[in-house]
């Protein structure tokens, strides 16, 4: 079977989790309105998806620990599509409140397992690749679905695009169990997992990915105004340069797994936060000019989304015998970085610092990725000096 037929599963489920997360700040002001809300206690709508994603990554993996990966998956897009019909239908903001939660909980486990399947199913020496193939989903979402379920939300109703979220979720179901094989269920307990917790190299890697991911939304967030009140763009405009942003991000992510596959993830990693680091540094002056606008914007998106497979790689080899807890506390990282940097972001925005402080905020955060990074290569170069000193004296 063609390797990426078989992957096209692990692709519509990013697609349709990436739709659910990021068409809400598009239909914010509608979900609003209709349920005579305040736009910041609408937001927390998105708070609610995070934290469902934080909390589901470990718990979902838990429950399903002695499920074979198939199950696990179709599993995982029937809560998702409940949870998202449940959203459709919301009477009132508490409802929603919870539904959102619940969308959130299978998000964090879907990409950890995903990951780890796609590189079971990867030719040897493109691992990296198959997993970009699966977050691809997330960034076609951004070019394609997020403008047309904002687009359905402001002319009809915001309740519809939960609707295509459901039939793209039932559509995962069905071609997870018609496309992708079966394979076996994970030998080691979830005891026997959670030892690889106990070492520090795990840890550091989810510091790099909240704090890279951090960067990236604490420019993302903010995003519309730089546009329109710095860069002088319509809010007519404003779809469009979404779009070339999602385009970035897509052509990003394929760059970040041929990366990978052609150098060490942790290599890959350090050089492209720094590339981002630079980006978003940039984007105050860039931002006085429309088209410098336009191919920063492009840029920084691209950045951002090729350390998804890297880092995904980075933390599924640093934790042996864990790694679809592992993967999966992955994603936990990258939300609580989307939490993170939104916060801080905002928070020289309402000191008066204008609509470009958010990128010192989040050139700052990805610059400390990039540090324990570098403290990652230095404690592996470290341990790999002391292996034949071992080795040497019990000979």
């Amino acid at each position: 079977m063609n390797s990426k037929r078989v992957l096209l599963p692990l692709t519509l489920g990013g697609f349709g989790i990436g739709m659910t997360e990021f068409v809400m700040m598009g239909i914010l002001p509608d979900v609003a309105k209709a349920l005579h809300i305040s736009i910041p206690t609408a937001g927390h709508l998105i708070s609610a998806y995070a934290l469902g994603v934080v909390v589901g990554a470990p718990l979902m993996v838990a429950l399903t620990s002695k499920l074979p990966p198939r199950k696990i998956l179709g599993l995982l897009m029937l809560i998702f599509a409940v949870g998202n019909g449940l959203s459709a239908v919301a009477p009132g903001y508490e409802l929603m409140l919870l539904t959102r939660f619940v969308s959130g909980l299978p998000h964090g486990a879907f990409f950890g397992v995903g990951a780890v399947v796609a590189g079971r199913l990867a030719e040897p020496g493109k691992e990296a690749q198959a997993v970009s193939i699966m977050f691809a989903g997330l960034t076609i979402a951004n070019i394609i679905g997020v403008p047309i379920g904002t687009y359905l939300g402001h002319t009809f109703s915001w309740r519809i695009p939960f609707v295509l979220i459901v039939v793209v979720a039932l559509l995962t179901v069905v071609s997870v169990r018609r496309l992708l094989p079966e394979l076996p269920a994970r030998e080691t307990n979830l005891r026997q997992e959670f030892v690889a917790f106990t070492r520090l190299e795990p840890w550091m890697i989810i510091a790099i990915t909240i704090l890279g991911n951090g960067g990236f939304f604490a420019w993302f967030s903010y995003i519309v105004p730089l546009f329109t009140e710095v860069a002088g763009f319509s809010h007519n405009a404003v779809t469009i340069l979404m779009v070339l942003a999602g385009v970035g991000m897509a052509l990003g992510n394929m760059l970040g797994g041929w990366l990978t596959d052609r150098m060490s993830p942790l290599r890959a990693t350090t050089w492209l936060l720094l590339a981002m680091a630079a980006a978003l540094f940039t984007i105050p002056v860039a931002a006085q000019h429309q088209w410098s606008t336009v191919l920063i914007t492009m840029l920084t998106g691209a950045l951002a989304f090729s350390t998804a497979a890297p880092i995904q790689m980075l933390m599924i080899r640093a934790a042996k015998g864990s790694e679809m807890l592992a993967s999966s506390l992955s994603q936990s990282g990258f939300n609580t970085g989307n939490a993170l940097g939104a916060y801080l972001g905002g928070l020289p925005i309402a000191a008066g610092l204008g609509y470009t402080s958010p990128e010192w905020v989040g050139g700052a955060l990805v610059v400390g990725g990039v540090v324990f990074a570098a403290m990652l290569v230095l404690r592996r170069r470290r341990q790999a000096q002391a292996e034949p000193i071992v080795a040497e004296a019990v000979a």
